[in-house]
């Protein structure tokens, strides 16, 4: 399954809207989604949504979108 993950690349300062950026991961569950940014990331997570069906092919349309892979190391 394919998440887009929001999050704020400073966990000390307060969300704010215009500083939220996303990346685009594959994982088999939020959970585990969740647990990969965690661990190879120091961001703070705001939301984590699943795409699917028209929700993906618009994600994917857009010049952004490009899957994010963290090492296995």
């Amino acid at each position: 399954m394919i998440f887009k993950v929001l999050f704020q690349e400073d966990k000390h300062l307060s969300p704010k809207r215009e500083t939220t950026n996303s990346i685009y991961l594959e994982a088999s569950s939020i959970v585990e989604a969740r647990a990969l940014v965690e661990k190879n990331t120091d961001y703070n997570i705001e939301f984590i949504q699943e795409l699917s069906g028209k929700f993906l092919e618009f994600e994917q349309n857009e010049p952004d979108f490009k899957l994010t892979e963290f090492s296995t190391k």
